[in-house]
């Protein structure tokens, strides 16, 4: 059988472009009775912002580091553990590497213009870009 007897056929019915095993469903979900809309919360209760630390200082530093930049956010006075929590969050959000030194988080790259929104987003009231 060559390619021009393949033509000479009438093509198929044309079906769908893939199978929905769902669509016979589609009937059954038009008859279910509609479920009421959500309450809505008045303006009053609004959800509580996000309690963070008062204030945090960020600055850019290239001493010590071979030439490299970093961005160190100081005065965040956390825990340990909610360090790590941050500086992982943070890391995510930025893109970058970082590290935990001392009190300070250490955040590869100079990231001093993206920062101060995230961490007022996090919950700091006060955030110093020096």
């Amino acid at each position: 059988m060559g390619k021009r007897d393949k033509k000479d056929e009438a093509p198929a019915a044309v079906a769908a472009p893939f199978n929905n095993p769902f669509a016979a469903l589609a009937p059954k979900r038009e008859a279910l009775p509609q479920a009421a809309p959500a309450p809505v919360a008045p303006p009053s209760a609004k959800k509580p912002e996000p309690k963070g630390p008062a204030r945090a200082v960020v600055r850019m530093e290239r001493k010590g580091r071979g030439g490299k930049e970093v961005t160190v956010v100081e005065h965040l006075e956390l825990p340990v553990p909610q360090r790590e929590v941050w500086l992982k969050a943070l890391k995510n959000s930025l893109g970058c590497g970082g590290v935990v030194e001392g009190d300070a988080l250490v955040l590869q790259g100079d990231q001093r213009d993206r920062l101060p929104a995230l961490l007022e987003a996090r919950g700091v009231r006060k955030v110093t870009v020096g």
